[in-house]
């Protein structure tokens, strides 16, 4: 039986990469069968909404789902669709995988690391108001149990996966009481898993150090800003957010998503590359325990790098959407 997943193709290049994710997937020979939901700048001329309550339905019924970039109107009171989601749905780790690729011309080689960030908190939290004209306050909310499961998801991901070492980035320094507690709570955590070694480092002497040698790390967990902003920089180590995947993932729900946006100026022309939405769903078909799938279309996702034949603009070539998916086909096995 096939197991259903909900399909979220979002806006501007959305819809064309992900029915190039779809036909690799198929192709790949997964067994899936999909639900197309809406979210975006379609849903909000269709419903009103952005993110429709019967999207979020579709996700909360089956479980898994696939997005595309989506659009969040700006200046028109609406709150951003990925905060929704995740807030909505408790999907409190985003996950993001950083690996070097063959053929990818980057100045760094041998990456492999995972960034986890804490999805849910924060200044994301969506708590800001006006004290006085002119004056904004935000509040950045840290509490110690989103803390406690965000630290052990990224201690039981680094054990599952084989990796040695979780660094804990913070700015307890400048922020005692709310890195203070998510730090000391990540001590904590740490002592349940002795066997792992445990890093505690500052967000700036962390992007510093990865500018210098991004390979000396495994698995980065970190409070939601600091994510944000580290999970890109880390995607530039390896080619940029065009080839990396992402995923947000709760205790009952998990969203995979290309992480890159919707790129209107792309939008029909064929030309957009879809391999961070392929990636994406190759992480889902390991969720859904389809890793043999999984395993097939990352190799072949390296194998067309490398060839470098049929690769879109940003990877050097003159291909398009079809041709870099019809190479991604051609070179499964």
């Amino acid at each position: 039986m096939a197991t259903p997943v909900v399909l979220i193709p979002g806006d501007g290049i959305g819809p064309e990469v992900t029915a190039a994710a779809r036909t690799v997937v198929q192709a790949a020979g997964a067994n899936i069968s999909w639900i197309e939901a809406e979210a975006g700048l379609g849903a909000v001329e269709h419903t009103g909404d952005p993110l429709p309550a019967l999207t979020l339905d579709l996700v909360r019924r089956y479980r898994i789902a696939l997005k595309g970039p989506c659009t969040t109107p700006l200046g028109k009171g609406y709150r951003s669709i990925n905060v929704r989601l995740r807030k909505e749905l408790d999907l409190y780790a985003s996950v993001r995988p950083v690996q070097s690729l063959p053929g990818v011309n980057v100045p760094y080689r041998n990456v492999d690391l995972v960034v986890v960030r804490e999805n849910t908190e924060g200044l994301y939290s969506g708590m800001e108001h006006f004290v006085v004209p002119g004056v904004v306050e935000s509040l950045r909310i840290v509490t110690r149990d989103a803390a406690e499961r965000i630290v052990r998801f990224a201690f039981e991901l680094a054990r599952h996966q084989g990796r040695r070492r979780v660094t804990f980035c913070h700015k307890a320094d400048v922020l005692p009481q709310s890195d203070g507690l998510f730090l000391a709570t990540a001590r904590t955590v740490a002592d349940d898993y002795p066997f792992l070694e445990f890093e505690e480092m500052h967000v700036d002497a962390l992007c510093m150090q990865l500018a210098l040698d991004p390979t000396r790390f495994d698995v980065l967990v970190m409070e939601n800003l600091f994510g944000d902003l580290l999970s890109d920089l880390c995607a530039g180590l390896v080619g940029g957010l065009g080839l990396v995947p992402g995923a947000n993932i709760g205790n009952r729900f998990a969203v995979f998503e290309a992480v890159h946006g919707s790129a209107p100026d792309l939008a029909g022309k064929g030309l957009a590359n879809p391999i961070a939405v392929i990636r994406s769903a190759s992480l889902l078909l390991e969720h859904i325990g389809q890793a043999r799938v999984a395993r097939r279309i990352e190799s072949s996702v390296r194998r067309t790098l490398e060839a470098g034949i049929g690769l879109t603009r940003d990877l050097g070539g003159n291909g398009t959407t079809e041709s870099l998916t019809e190479r991604l086909i051609a070179n499964l096995q």
